[in-house]
Protein backbone atom coordinates (compact mmCIF):
# COMPACT_ATOMS: atom_id res chain seq x y z
CA UNK A 1 0.00 0.00 0.00
CA UNK A 2 1.31 3.29 -1.02
CA UNK A 3 1.16 6.35 1.45
CA UNK A 4 -1.69 8.19 1.56
CA UNK A 5 -1.53 11.67 -0.06
CA UNK A 6 -0.75 14.43 2.18
CA UNK A 7 -3.45 16.53 4.22
CA UNK A 8 -6.08 14.05 2.74
CA UNK A 9 -8.65 14.37 5.11
CA UNK A 10 -8.24 18.72 3.92
CA UNK A 11 -9.15 17.78 0.96
CA UNK A 12 -13.02 17.02 1.43
CA UNK A 13 -15.72 19.76 0.60
CA UNK A 14 -18.20 19.64 4.03
CA UNK A 15 -18.05 19.55 8.23
CA UNK A 16 -17.63 15.61 7.44
CA UNK A 17 -17.02 12.76 5.10
CA UNK A 18 -17.69 9.01 5.47
CA UNK A 19 -15.09 6.26 5.17
CA UNK A 20 -14.84 2.77 6.10
CA UNK A 21 -11.41 2.10 8.20
CA UNK A 22 -9.45 -0.36 9.81
CA UNK A 23 -6.58 -0.74 12.63
CA UNK A 24 -4.01 -3.30 12.11
CA UNK A 25 -5.26 -6.74 11.92
CA UNK A 26 -8.98 -5.56 12.84
CA UNK A 27 -12.29 -5.71 10.97
CA UNK A 28 -12.86 -2.46 8.97
CA UNK A 29 -15.62 -0.54 10.47
CA UNK A 30 -17.74 2.70 9.48
CA UNK A 31 -16.33 6.25 10.42
CA UNK A 32 -17.54 9.73 9.89
CA UNK A 33 -13.99 11.60 9.27
CA UNK A 34 -13.98 15.35 10.34
CA UNK A 35 -12.30 17.87 9.01
CA UNK A 36 -9.27 17.86 11.12
CA UNK A 37 -8.67 14.17 10.57
CA UNK A 38 -10.25 12.81 14.10
CA UNK A 39 -12.22 9.46 13.45
CA UNK A 40 -15.97 8.85 14.84
CA UNK A 41 -15.99 5.21 15.05
CA UNK A 42 -20.07 5.05 13.84
CA UNK A 43 -20.53 1.64 15.20
CA UNK A 44 -19.49 3.10 18.82
CA UNK A 45 -21.93 6.76 17.87
CA UNK A 46 -24.79 4.75 17.37
CA UNK A 47 -24.30 1.89 19.40
CA UNK A 48 -24.33 -0.80 16.69
CA UNK A 49 -21.95 -3.29 16.95
CA UNK A 50 -22.69 -4.58 13.49
CA UNK A 51 -23.34 -1.69 11.39
CA UNK A 52 -21.05 -1.57 7.80
CA UNK A 53 -21.66 1.62 5.13
CA UNK A 54 -24.04 -0.50 3.15
CA UNK A 55 -26.32 -0.14 6.30
CA UNK A 56 -25.88 3.23 6.67
CA UNK A 57 -27.14 3.76 3.17
CA UNK A 58 -29.42 1.77 4.40
CA UNK A 59 -31.27 3.76 6.78
CA UNK A 60 -29.56 6.90 5.65
CA UNK A 61 -32.80 9.32 5.67
CA UNK A 62 -33.10 8.73 9.51
CA UNK A 63 -28.66 8.49 10.22
CA UNK A 64 -27.72 11.20 8.13
CA UNK A 65 -29.67 13.75 10.26
CA UNK A 66 -27.52 13.05 13.23
CA UNK A 67 -24.19 13.21 11.32
CA UNK A 68 -23.50 17.01 11.88
CA UNK A 69 -24.00 16.98 15.00
CA UNK A 70 -21.23 14.24 15.37
CA UNK A 71 -19.06 16.53 12.83
CA UNK A 72 -19.25 19.36 15.27
CA UNK A 73 -18.70 17.74 18.64
CA UNK A 74 -15.43 18.13 20.04
CA UNK A 75 -12.57 15.32 18.71
CA UNK A 76 -11.59 14.47 22.63
CA UNK A 77 -9.87 11.34 22.17
CA UNK A 78 -10.74 10.41 19.06
CA UNK A 79 -7.71 9.27 16.76
CA UNK A 80 -6.94 10.20 13.63
CA UNK A 81 -7.51 9.20 9.79
CA UNK A 82 -3.87 8.69 9.30
CA UNK A 83 -3.69 5.86 12.24
CA UNK A 84 -6.02 3.52 10.25
CA UNK A 85 -5.82 1.72 6.77
CA UNK A 86 -8.60 3.15 4.50
CA UNK A 87 -10.55 0.93 2.47
CA UNK A 88 -13.25 1.31 -0.49
CA UNK A 89 -15.71 3.56 1.58
CA UNK A 90 -18.44 0.97 0.93
CA UNK A 91 -19.19 -2.20 -0.65
CA UNK A 92 -22.32 -1.75 -2.66
CA UNK A 93 -24.69 -4.13 -3.65
CA UNK A 94 -24.65 -3.16 -7.46
CA UNK A 95 -22.82 -1.19 -9.81
CA UNK A 96 -24.23 0.66 -12.68
CA UNK A 97 -21.48 2.31 -14.65
CA UNK A 98 -21.93 4.85 -17.48
CA UNK A 99 -19.94 5.02 -20.93
CA UNK A 100 -19.50 7.49 -23.57
CA UNK A 101 -20.34 10.04 -21.42
CA UNK A 102 -18.06 12.95 -21.72
CA UNK A 103 -18.00 14.74 -25.43
CA UNK A 104 -14.36 15.11 -26.08
CA UNK A 105 -13.23 11.92 -24.65
CA UNK A 106 -15.93 9.91 -26.77
CA UNK A 107 -14.39 12.03 -29.83
CA UNK A 108 -10.90 11.18 -29.18
CA UNK A 109 -11.76 7.47 -28.53
CA UNK A 110 -14.26 7.43 -32.14
CA UNK A 111 -10.54 8.51 -33.79
CA UNK A 112 -8.45 6.78 -31.72
CA UNK A 113 -10.42 3.01 -32.51
CA UNK A 114 -10.40 3.56 -36.07
CA UNK A 115 -8.83 1.21 -38.76
CA UNK A 116 -8.85 3.85 -41.76
CA UNK A 117 -11.67 1.07 -43.70
CA UNK A 118 -14.03 4.22 -43.26
CA UNK A 119 -11.85 6.41 -45.84
CA UNK A 120 -12.82 9.15 -42.86
CA UNK A 121 -9.56 11.79 -42.63
CA UNK A 122 -9.35 12.52 -38.45
CA UNK A 123 -10.91 15.67 -38.94
CA UNK A 124 -14.40 13.99 -40.82
CA UNK A 125 -13.92 11.70 -37.89
CA UNK A 126 -13.95 13.87 -35.26
CA UNK A 127 -16.78 15.23 -36.89
CA UNK A 128 -19.05 12.04 -37.20
CA UNK A 129 -18.69 11.19 -33.60
CA UNK A 130 -19.77 14.88 -32.53
CA UNK A 131 -22.96 14.26 -34.31
CA UNK A 132 -23.50 11.36 -33.19
CA UNK A 133 -23.16 12.57 -29.34
CA UNK A 134 -25.46 15.53 -29.98
CA UNK A 135 -27.94 12.84 -31.43
CA UNK A 136 -27.80 10.68 -28.51
CA UNK A 137 -28.12 13.80 -25.99
CA UNK A 138 -31.27 14.84 -28.35
CA UNK A 139 -32.84 11.27 -27.77
CA UNK A 140 -32.20 11.04 -24.23
CA UNK A 141 -30.34 8.07 -24.47
CA UNK A 142 -27.23 7.09 -22.09
CA UNK A 143 -25.13 3.95 -22.20
CA UNK A 144 -25.12 2.19 -18.97
CA UNK A 145 -23.76 -0.95 -18.48
CA UNK A 146 -23.44 -3.26 -15.23
CA UNK A 147 -19.92 -3.44 -13.57
CA UNK A 148 -19.04 -6.05 -10.79
CA UNK A 149 -18.52 -4.95 -6.79
CA UNK A 150 -15.44 -7.44 -6.89
CA UNK A 151 -13.48 -5.57 -8.89
CA UNK A 152 -13.78 -2.67 -6.34
CA UNK A 153 -10.32 -2.30 -4.03
CA UNK A 154 -9.31 0.83 -1.55
CA UNK A 155 -8.18 3.98 -2.72
CA UNK A 156 -4.52 3.58 -1.90
CA UNK A 157 -4.22 -0.29 -2.76
CA UNK A 158 -2.07 -1.50 -5.39
CA UNK A 159 -3.99 -2.14 -8.78
CA UNK A 160 -2.68 -5.73 -10.10
CA UNK A 161 -2.62 -5.57 -13.80
CA UNK A 162 -4.05 -9.46 -15.00
CA UNK A 163 -1.04 -10.56 -17.39
CA UNK A 164 -3.35 -11.09 -19.93
CA UNK A 165 -4.21 -7.44 -20.13
CA UNK A 166 -2.46 -5.93 -23.03
CA UNK A 167 -3.83 -2.50 -23.20
CA UNK A 168 -5.06 -1.57 -19.44
CA UNK A 169 -5.89 1.74 -19.30
CA UNK A 170 -7.16 4.86 -16.70
CA UNK A 171 -10.70 6.54 -16.55
CA UNK A 172 -11.32 8.92 -13.76
CA UNK A 173 -15.21 9.31 -13.05
CA UNK A 174 -17.40 11.09 -10.43
CA UNK A 175 -19.63 8.28 -8.58
CA UNK A 176 -22.64 8.55 -6.96
CA UNK A 177 -23.73 6.87 -4.34
CA UNK A 178 -27.28 5.88 -3.90
CA UNK A 179 -29.18 6.71 -0.53
CA UNK A 180 -32.64 6.51 -1.33
CA UNK A 181 -34.33 3.73 -3.12
CA UNK A 182 -35.01 5.03 -6.77
CA UNK A 183 -37.63 3.61 -9.59
CA UNK A 184 -38.56 5.45 -12.37
CA UNK A 185 -38.13 8.30 -10.58
CA UNK A 186 -37.98 11.86 -13.17
CA UNK A 187 -34.83 14.01 -13.88
CA UNK A 188 -36.47 16.73 -11.55
CA UNK A 189 -36.30 14.34 -8.30
CA UNK A 190 -33.12 11.86 -9.38
CA UNK A 191 -30.92 13.67 -6.92
CA UNK A 192 -32.91 13.23 -3.98
CA UNK A 193 -31.86 9.84 -4.17
CA UNK A 194 -28.35 10.71 -4.40
CA UNK A 195 -26.68 10.65 -0.38
CA UNK A 196 -23.13 11.25 -1.70
CA UNK A 197 -20.03 11.21 -3.91
CA UNK A 198 -16.70 9.73 -4.55
CA UNK A 199 -14.33 8.93 -6.32
CA UNK A 200 -13.59 5.97 -8.44
CA UNK A 201 -11.09 5.22 -11.37
CA UNK A 202 -13.12 2.71 -14.07
CA UNK A 203 -9.86 1.22 -15.60
CA UNK A 204 -10.21 -0.67 -18.92
CA UNK A 205 -8.01 -3.56 -20.75
CA UNK A 206 -8.36 -1.49 -24.21
CA UNK A 207 -7.67 -5.11 -25.89
CA UNK A 208 -10.11 -7.17 -24.88
CA UNK A 209 -13.19 -4.16 -25.19
CA UNK A 210 -14.49 -5.55 -28.11
CA UNK A 211 -14.85 -9.64 -28.88
CA UNK A 212 -13.04 -9.68 -32.31
CA UNK A 213 -14.10 -13.34 -32.96
CA UNK A 214 -17.74 -12.05 -32.40
CA UNK A 215 -18.17 -8.46 -33.35
CA UNK A 216 -21.85 -8.66 -33.37
CA UNK A 217 -22.39 -9.45 -30.20
CA UNK A 218 -19.95 -5.86 -29.49
CA UNK A 219 -18.35 -5.13 -26.52
CA UNK A 220 -17.31 -7.38 -23.64
CA UNK A 221 -17.51 -5.23 -20.53
CA UNK A 222 -16.45 -8.56 -18.10
CA UNK A 223 -13.28 -9.16 -19.34
CA UNK A 224 -12.33 -5.48 -19.92
CA UNK A 225 -12.89 -3.99 -16.53
CA UNK A 226 -14.15 -6.33 -14.14
CA UNK A 227 -10.67 -7.64 -12.83
CA UNK A 228 -9.96 -7.88 -9.33
CA UNK A 229 -8.62 -4.31 -8.11
CA UNK A 230 -9.67 -2.80 -11.40
CA UNK A 231 -12.16 -0.16 -9.66
CA UNK A 232 -10.13 2.01 -6.98
CA UNK A 233 -13.09 3.67 -4.87
CA UNK A 234 -12.78 6.48 -2.21
CA UNK A 235 -11.33 7.28 0.08
CA UNK A 236 -14.19 9.17 0.92
CA UNK A 237 -18.25 9.45 0.61
CA UNK A 238 -18.95 13.30 0.89
CA UNK A 239 -22.62 13.95 1.28
CA UNK A 240 -24.25 15.56 -1.46
CA UNK A 241 -25.37 18.53 0.62
CA UNK A 242 -21.34 19.32 0.57
CA UNK A 243 -21.10 19.54 -2.90
CA UNK A 244 -22.23 22.61 -4.69
CA UNK A 245 -23.08 21.01 -8.28
CA UNK A 246 -21.59 17.41 -8.89
CA UNK A 247 -22.24 19.06 -12.86
CA UNK A 248 -19.32 21.41 -12.29
CA UNK A 249 -16.48 19.35 -10.20
CA UNK A 250 -12.34 19.13 -11.82
CA UNK A 251 -11.83 15.20 -12.67
CA UNK A 252 -7.96 15.56 -12.27
CA UNK A 253 -5.52 12.16 -13.01
CA UNK A 254 -1.66 12.45 -12.71
CA UNK A 255 0.12 9.76 -13.88
CA UNK A 256 3.80 9.21 -12.40
CA UNK A 257 3.16 12.76 -11.53
CA UNK A 258 2.40 14.08 -15.28
CA UNK A 259 -1.13 15.38 -15.83
CA UNK A 260 -3.02 12.87 -17.83
CA UNK A 261 -6.71 14.02 -17.63
CA UNK A 262 -7.99 16.99 -16.28
CA UNK A 263 -11.55 18.45 -16.90
CA UNK A 264 -14.54 19.37 -15.71
CA UNK A 265 -17.87 17.60 -15.39
CA UNK A 266 -19.63 19.74 -17.60
CA UNK A 267 -18.58 17.95 -20.55
CA UNK A 268 -20.97 15.42 -19.58
CA UNK A 269 -23.57 14.25 -21.96
CA UNK A 270 -25.60 13.40 -19.36
CA UNK A 271 -25.82 15.13 -16.19
CA UNK A 272 -25.40 13.24 -12.85
CA UNK A 273 -29.17 13.54 -12.39
CA UNK A 274 -30.22 12.41 -16.17
CA UNK A 275 -28.01 9.41 -15.34
CA UNK A 276 -29.82 8.31 -12.15
CA UNK A 277 -33.53 8.83 -13.91
CA UNK A 278 -32.26 6.96 -17.00
CA UNK A 279 -31.21 4.09 -14.57
CA UNK A 280 -34.38 4.11 -12.49
CA UNK A 281 -36.62 3.54 -15.57
CA UNK A 282 -35.02 0.30 -16.08
CA UNK A 283 -33.31 -1.12 -13.06
CA UNK A 284 -34.71 -0.45 -9.45
CA UNK A 285 -31.34 1.78 -7.43
CA UNK A 286 -30.95 0.73 -3.84
CA UNK A 287 -29.14 2.41 -0.73
CA UNK A 288 -25.47 1.96 -1.73
CA UNK A 289 -25.68 1.30 -5.51
CA UNK A 290 -22.76 3.31 -7.28
CA UNK A 291 -23.72 5.16 -10.17
CA UNK A 292 -20.40 5.89 -12.27
CA UNK A 293 -20.34 8.89 -14.52
CA UNK A 294 -18.05 8.16 -17.13
CA UNK A 295 -14.86 8.91 -17.69
CA UNK A 296 -13.40 12.68 -19.37
CA UNK A 297 -11.32 13.04 -22.55
CA UNK A 298 -7.47 12.06 -21.31
CA UNK A 299 -7.14 8.56 -21.30
CA UNK A 300 -3.90 6.23 -21.97
CA UNK A 301 -5.24 5.75 -25.78
CA UNK A 302 -5.60 9.46 -26.39
CA UNK A 303 -1.93 9.73 -24.96
CA UNK A 304 -0.55 6.78 -26.28
CA UNK A 305 0.92 5.21 -23.14
CA UNK A 306 -0.65 2.61 -21.09
CA UNK A 307 -0.05 1.39 -17.94
CA UNK A 308 2.68 -0.59 -16.75
CA UNK A 309 3.98 -2.28 -13.52
CA UNK A 310 5.34 0.63 -11.46
CA UNK A 311 2.98 3.27 -12.67
CA UNK A 312 1.53 5.56 -9.90
CA UNK A 313 -1.78 7.50 -10.58
CA UNK A 314 -2.90 10.19 -8.32
CA UNK A 315 -6.38 10.77 -8.69
CA UNK A 316 -8.57 13.88 -7.64
CA UNK A 317 -12.35 15.44 -7.94
CA UNK A 318 -12.83 18.18 -6.36
CA UNK A 319 -14.25 18.54 -2.83
CA UNK A 320 -14.07 14.40 -2.43
CA UNK A 321 -10.17 13.78 -1.40
CA UNK A 322 -7.55 11.83 -3.41
CA UNK A 323 -6.62 8.68 -4.71
CA UNK A 324 -2.92 7.43 -4.98
CA UNK A 325 -2.52 3.88 -6.72
CA UNK A 326 0.53 1.89 -7.83
CA UNK A 327 0.25 -0.64 -11.06
CA UNK A 328 2.03 -3.95 -10.40
CA UNK A 329 2.47 -6.84 -12.94
CA UNK A 330 0.55 -9.81 -11.90
CA UNK A 331 3.16 -12.62 -10.88
CA UNK A 332 2.48 -15.88 -12.20
CA UNK A 333 3.21 -19.15 -10.68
Amino acid sequence: MLVKPEAAPALFSGLYALGSLSAADQDAFPALIRRDGSVVDLRRALDDATLTMLGVMEDWDRLSATFAELADRPAGDSPFVDAFQVHAPIAPRQVLQSGANYRRHVIDLHVAHRDGSDGLSAEEARAEAAEIMDRRATEDLPYVFIGLPSSITGPYDDVVLPRWAEKPDWELELAAVIGRPAFQVPVEQALDHVAGYTIANDLTDRATVFRRDMPQIGTDWLRSKNAPGFTPLGPWIVPAQSIASPDDLQVTLELNGETMQDESTKDMIFSVARLVSYISQNVRLLPGDLVLTGSPAGNGMHWGRLLRDGDVMDATITGLGAQRTRCVAEVTA
